[in-house]
Formats: C-alpha cells, sequence, structure tokens
C-alpha cells in the first residue's frame, strides 16, 4: 500500500501494527499509513492537514500519498513535552485561527460537507451566526443521535436545549471564523524530538476558536498553561473565556456520548447546567 501511494519500494513494517500503521520505505524512511474508516473519511482528513499546513503555523504531517481508503504520511519522531515547545505551540495555534475560513462551519478546500470526528459523522454545514450554528450542527444532532441510543434521556436532552435557546446571550463577544483543527485533544498533539508540536487526526472546518482551546483543556494537555500564555500573548481572548469553556466542550463530550455511551452523559450535563448557571 505504501509503496503504491509513494512510488516508493516498502523495506519493512512493524509487526503486528494495525492501522496507523508504521512501515520503512526503501532506504529506511518511516511512515505512516492509516486506513480511512468511513466514506470520504481519507479525503477529509487529506484535505485538513493541507489547509492546517497552508495556514504556515502549526506544523502537520506531510501527506505523502493517498486515495479514497488508505493515506501515507511522514512519521515524526516524539520526544518529552517541554515549557518552551508549549508556549511556542501556542502561539503558533494562534496563528492559525487567525488565518480564518470562508465561513462557520467551511470544510477544508477540496474536503467533503459530510465529515468525521473520530468515528462519529460530522456535518460541514455553513452558517453566518455562530451561537445558532454551534446549536443546529454541533450540538442538538449529537443530543438527538445520544437519545435514539438510549444514552441520554428525553428529560436530560431538554438541558441542552435550553443551551441552545440561550447561546446568543452565553456565547459572548461575535468573533470572525477561525481556522481550527477540530479535534484538539492532548492525543492528538505530538511532541516533536526536535521540540516543535505537530497536529495529526484533524476534523479541519470553520468555527470559534475558543471551541479548540477548550477542547485542549477537557482530557488534559502537558503544560497547558504555557501553551495558554503563548496563546494570549500573541491573540488576547475575549473577556469571560474562561466561563465559556465548559460552553465549548459540550460538542466534543456530546460525541463521546454518542460514541462511547452513557459513561460521558453526566460530564456533558454538568457542562451544560454550569453554562446555564454562569
Amino acid at each position: 500500500m505504501a509503496a503504491r501511494l509513494t512510488g516508493r519500494p516498502v523495506s519493512g513494517a512493524r509487526p503486528g501494527s494495525g492501522s496507523p500503521a508504521e512501515v520503512l520505505l526503501d532506504g529506511g524512511t518511516p511512515v505512516m499509513v492509516k486506513r480511512g474508516d468511513g466514506p470520504g473519511a481519507v479525503r477529509a482528513e487529506v484535505a485538513g492537514l493541507r489547509w492546517l499546513a497552508a495556514a504556515e503555523a502549526v506544523r502537520v504531517p506531510a501527506v505523502l500519498g493517498h486515495d479514497e481508503r488508505w493515506m501515507v504520511t511522514e512519521r515524526v519522531p516524539t520526544g518529552s513535552p517541554d515549557p518552551e515547545a508549549a508556549l511556542r505551540f501556542g502561539q503558533a495555534l494562534a496563528a492559525l485561527h487567525r488565518a480564518g475560513a470562508p465561513h462557520f462551519g467551511a470544510p477544508p478546500p477540496g474536503g467533503p460537507e459530510d465529515a468525521y470526528i473520530g468515528r462519529a459523522p460530522l456535518r460541514n454545514a455553513p452558517g453566518g451566526d455562530w451561537p445558532r450554528w454551534y446549536a443546529e450542527h454541533r450540538v442538538l444532532p449529537y443530543v438527538r443521535g445520544a437519545v435514539d441510543r438510549g444514552t441520554l434521556r428525553p428529560g436530560e436532552a431538554a438541558v441542552f436545549e435550553r443551551v441552545c435557546a440561550r447561546l446568543p446571550d452565553l456565547a459572548g463577544p461575535a468573533e470572525p471564523p477561525a481556522r481550527l483543527h477540530g479535534d484538539l485533544w492532548n492525543g492528538n498533539v505530538l511532541w516533536g524530538a526536535d521540540g516543535e508540536v505537530r497536529l495529526i487526526d484533524p476534523a479541519a472546518h470553520g468555527g470559534h476558536r475558543e471551541t479548540d482551546l477548550a477542547m485542549l483543556q477537557l482530557f488534559g494537555c502537558p503544560h497547558l498553561d504555557r501553551v495558554l500564555a503563548g496563546y494570549r500573548q500573541a491573540a488576547p481572548l475575549a473577556d469571560g473565556w474562561r466561563d465559556r469553556v465548559g460552553l465549548h466542550q459540550l460538542f466534543p463530550l456530546l460525541v463521546h456520548v454518542v460514541l462511547f455511551g452513557r459513561g460521558y452523559a453526566e460530564q456533558a450535563l454538568a457542562a451544560a447546567r454550569g453554562a446555564l448557571a454562569g
């Protein structure tokens, strides 16, 4: 597969590798080979990586070849998280967001509107008003999906509906669409051995920059205080941004409710109730 997509012979592979798999090209160059989990998944990821790279801000692995089911990217040698690298990462993330998007919900150029976040479907439908777009395309679809699966009760769904009704008042000052990674949890942050961070596995789209930052805080990130300090040095955040973290975490939490079940429902409900109380 790697040989076909890169045009270079393969000399070996790590035993027992699934997907992604590490493969050695002829000459000893290590690459990663990944299979798409659904129709259009590879096209969405490749378009997302290239869109992020085009901002010349946060680094991403280079795409070396792909087809409709498989992609090959460079392998990033990883090292230990470093406070100075974290500060630079925050500054670069601010530059990535500043590169912008045509509208909220904009897919990367060449990417499909029907994409994925992890294994969950992600609809990149256009919107001009962030509160309405966030409610219609990032909160309510996953609430409905969780109710259909029985992982949220109808009465609990009403909590999220109340948040959506109040979003114009809760969202803070209006901001232009940012160029988001879109799935920015710590597992998608690679701390390179060269002291530079790379981002992998994007669900890239046009959105609110606080959503990327909130997702980065959701499951923990090494030197998060330095990442946020670097970000705020490069691009100050609107007043009250800390109070809106839970609001922006509703999206990834609800995705987790849909994908992984009831275990995340209480966390999502707590974030929704916190947003209403704030």
